[in-house]
């Protein structure tokens, strides 16, 4: 059920959380007896999961935070995400700690079939070791590592809207994966939950996968295992948005370079130009100075129907050179939600380099 809804979604891959900061392992580990085969349940949820995913050929991605509440040999200091002081009867030693991690991440890169990434979260205490991710890739040599381990990883997570560069940056420079949880107060699930709206989700995901990150949507499962109605309804109505715009996101390149209009965000793919609604419009009309090629068509691709296109010298450009540019124009914004609009441009030619470094600097 968790696959199918992940698919619904038009997600490409999961991560699952093995062992969150209170150190319970989701898992058959022979490391701790705090694990989810010790309880009335009884079962390895992990390995259900594998084996659902291998059957669907769907990657799988496992989370595991490097601080534990629960383990006696971990150096609790009051820092974010540990416990005020280690209680009684616990041994700190940051030694025998990691030796234990290591011994689960042996477990879990290699007990659980092929996965594709390892997601660390919680390192508060800054220790580097390069070892541990040199030991998951030498037990999965396809899975790419986050930075929040034991060293820099393969690329960076942007935690919900905290981090100013999934705004201010036109395209990433590093391979990025934005994380998101569809709850406004947590990452798992919350009673009396706020959840994000429809439009301010579908946005966030455009604009990340417009310029040419991944993006990592979270929903928590109810004690039952099942992903909560809210929950799920938010993701099937992202679905049902990334459908019919879904060729301008996958396998295109960011092309904000050739737009001044930081309001969008810009992909292409051969002379076909993808121009991305991040924010809610302040006219029916979008314009992509100082860009000035007319498109053969133009189409709202959340609708499949045609839009109004022109080039026009603009009494709001008179300041800058040249003073004229392509609008779209006539868009009906007044007849429906704008969130996550994107409109093809197909042209017959489109240069293919943007703005000067100049200019660029100047849009900064």
């Amino acid at each position: 059920a968790w696959l199918d809804l992940a698919q619904e979604a038009g997600m490409g891959y999961i991560t699952f959380t093995t062992k969150h900061i209170d150190g319970f392992c989701m898992w058959d580990t022979k490391q701790t007896d705090y694990n989810v085969t010790r309880t009335p349940y009884a079962k390895d949820t992990l390995a259900q999961l594998a084996e659902a995913c291998h059957k669907r050929k769907f990657p799988l991605c496992l989370y595991y935070s490097c601080a534990d509440m629960h383990h006696q040999n971990y150096p609790s200091a009051g820092r974010s995400y540990e416990l005020r002081e280690p209680e009684p009867g616990d041994q700190p030693d940051l030694a025998r700690y990691l030796d234990f991690v290591k011994a689960q991440v042996r477990e879990l890169c290699t007990n659980y079939g092929e996965i594709h990434g390892f997601w660390w979260d919680a390192n508060v205490i800054k220790h580097r070791d390069p070892s541990i991710n040199a030991l998951i890739r030498q037990l999965q040599p396809k899975a790419v590592i986050n930075n929040r381990g034991y060293d820099d990883g393969d690329f960076g997570t942007p935690e919900r809207d905290w981090d100013e560069t999934v705004n201010t940056k036109a395209s990433f420079d590093t391979p990025v994966e934005a994380c998101q949880a569809v709850g406004y107060q947590s990452w798992c699930w919350r009673e009396d939950e706020d959840y994000y709206t429809e439009a301010h989700l579908i946005r966030s995901v455009q604009k990340v996968l417009a310029k040419g990150g991944n993006y990592l949507l979270n929903v928590g499962p109810k004690p039952d295992g099942a992903i909560p109605r809210e929950s799920a309804a938010i993701l099937s109505r992202i679905g049902k948005w990334l459908h019919p715009v879904r060729e301008s996101l996958f396998e295109v390149e960011p092309a904000s370079a050739l737009t001044t209009n930081r309001d969008v965000v810009l992909t292409r793919r051969g002379h076909t130009l993808y121009v991305h609604l991040i924010k809610e419009p302040e006219t029916a009309s979008v314009f992509l100075h100082p860009l000035a090629e007319m498109p053969r068509r133009a189409v709202l691709l959340n609708t499949g129907k045609a839009v109004d296109v022109d080039v026009a010298d603009l009494p709001r450009l008179h300041n800058l050179t040249p003073d004229r540019c392509l609008r779209i124009k006539h868009l009906p914004v007044n007849d429906r939600p704008t969130a996550g609009w994107v409109i093809r441009l197909d042209f017959d030619h489109l240069p293919s380099v943007g703005l000067t470094d100049k200019k660029r600097e100047e849009t900064k």
